[in-house]
């Protein structure tokens, strides 16, 4: 069993192909690419477009690992879900075109009352995108980060559908807690279809709102990579783990290092 490298290529902040092709230099198996907006669109990746980018990434060996739907609203609010959840929907569609499997998004943050109204709220809209993906041979996956692995796991034993499942990023659950992140494999194992490889800090627990906190380079931070890879051996995960960088001066430089720094990791398994 080996774990595949993926890099988002949005980190790299460069042109979608010249991102692509970067991905493939850095040694990379596939990446991950953001559809919310401009060249990645649903509306604007049709016909020949469509058709070239596919032919472009199977010219190179690459795949895209997943896309990610992620709007930054999550789906707690009963208003705004009126729009996300149809164009969460675009999504999907948009990955079955380009025969992906896996979209990511957030949930957004739950109350740890699971009697909560904003559960309900949530779940309504989860179960109808769950039910959307599956319909559609795919998984809508929520990423980890500002809620307890066993919270989250709670929220989705509500919702009946094999189409909802995890992207697990243990920097986000560092970061927004601090939670456990490596018991958190464990617990949320029958979900994790997709990683996110990325490091950080807590700097400042805020019991009233958001941490303080520092997203640093793969190693440098409190991630525990050689038993977070361990816990998703433990649990016959063999996906990928896809490289995040959402800050930094030489973003490039940042992600080469990180693939590197993963393939030495999984070779020490």
């Amino acid at each position: 069993m080996n774990f595949k490298t993926g890099i988002i290529i949005d980190s790299l902040k460069l042109p979608i192909k010249d991102g692509i092709a970067k991905a493939k230099d850095l040694g990379a198996d596939g990446f991950q690419v953001y559809c919310v907006e401009g060249e990645m669109a649903p509306e604007n990746m049709q016909g020949n477009r469509l058709r070239e980018l596919k032919d472009y990434i199977a010219k190179l060996g690459l795949e895209i690992s997943a896309l990610c739907g992620d709007l930054g609203k999550g789906f707690t609010d009963k208003e705004l879900n009126k729009t996300t959840v149809p164009r969460s929907k675009e999504f999907i569609d948009l990955a079955v075109r380009l025969g992906v499997k896996i979209v990511t998004t957030h949930i957004g943050k739950l109350p740890e009352d699971e009697n909560s109204p904003v559960w309900d709220i949530a779940a309504e809209s989860v179960i109808e995108l769950a039910k959307y993906a599956e319909e559609n041979g795919c998984y809508f996956a929520s990423e980890t980060g500002p809620d307890k692995p066993a919270v989250l796991k709670k929220f989705l034993s509500r919702i009946r559908s094999t189409g909802i499942k995890i992207n697990y990023d243990p920097a986000n659950l560092i970061m927004a807690g601090p939670y456990d992140h490596i018991g958190g494999v464990s617990t949320l194992r029958d979900y994790i279809v997709h990683t996110h490889a990325k490091d950080g800090v807590c700097l400042w627990q805020n019991p009233e709102g958001r941490n303080k906190y520092l997203e640093v380079p793969l190693g440098e931070g409190s991630v525990a990579f050689t038993y977070y890879l361990r816990a998703l051996k433990e649990i016959n995960y063999s996906g990928y783990l896809t490289v995040e960088r959402e800050v930094g001066d030489n973003p490039v430089k940042d992600i080469g290092m990180a693939v590197k720094f993963l393939k030495k990791k999984i070779s020490e398994l």
